[in-house]
């Protein structure tokens, strides 16, 4: 299982970033919201685009925004491995996703803790990720929903019954060390901000998600 940090974009960016870069952690994991698909607003592209300057890992880009096309645009130039937007778009799904595939990028879609998970259906040929939100989308800190566990487990189920096993699924919102026993075993990514930024130390906090709840408690 792989693990894709978050930074706090909300201060001086290169606060978390630098001490990331000398972790293990596998991607940055970076949330570019609009104000306008969700009420937060991330700092600008402008300022993001500056990430390169602290850390050399590649990025996992997670679009909460109403006109994506331009902005996959835009972060395909960064050290962009995967590029997430939402399907309750509605708009621009397969061209996004074959845009994203243009630039020799990794493509997803995310997917929120009420919406069905049959709207998937149509884009699973253009699918390298999907990425499910265990809180809803655009505030960080939140709670891991009690019936994400269910959830996760319906979607590999979903993804099997189509011969799309291979699509990496990804969850975030709420992970820490009392909740990655309930997806390590559906999962293979798994995002987590603040539980790891705001610690004094990174990589245990990284290490304790890889190893799952068990292996921490037995102290290894």
């Amino acid at each position: 299982m792989k693990v894709s940090a978050s930074f706090l974009s909300s201060r001086d960016i290169g606060i978390d970033l630098k001490k990331l870069n000398f972790t293990d952690v596998d991607y940055i994991h970076v949330d570019y919201m609009d104000g306008k698909f969700v009420s937060s607003k991330s700092l600008s592209f402008r300022k993001l685009k500056k990430i390169y300057k602290y850390t050399s890992k590649r990025l996992d880009v997670h679009l909460m925004a109403v006109d994506v096309l331009p902005l996959i645009r835009k972060f395909a130039s960064l050290n962009t491995e995967f590029i997430t937007f939402h399907v309750e778009l509605g708009k621009d799904i397969e061209a996004g996703l074959k845009l994203i595939h243009s630039y020799g990028l990794k493509a997803g879609l995310a997917i929120k803790p009420g919406t069905d998970i049959s709207v998937l259906a149509p884009y699973l040929d253009f699918l390298d990720m999907i990425l499910v939100m265990s809180v809803e989308p655009g505030k960080g800190g939140q709670s891991f929903l009690s019936f994400m566990e269910a959830r996760l487990m319906d979607l590999k189920i979903f993804l099997l019954e189509r011969g799309k096993g291979d699509i990496i699924v990804s969850v975030d919102g709420g992970i820490n060390e009392g909740t990655i026993h309930q997806v390590k075993e559906v999962v293979d990514v798994v995002v987590s901000g603040s539980y790891i930024t705001e610690s004094r130390n990174f990589q245990e906090r990284i290490d304790i998600l890889r190893g799952g709840l068990e292996n921490h408690e037995k102290g290894y």
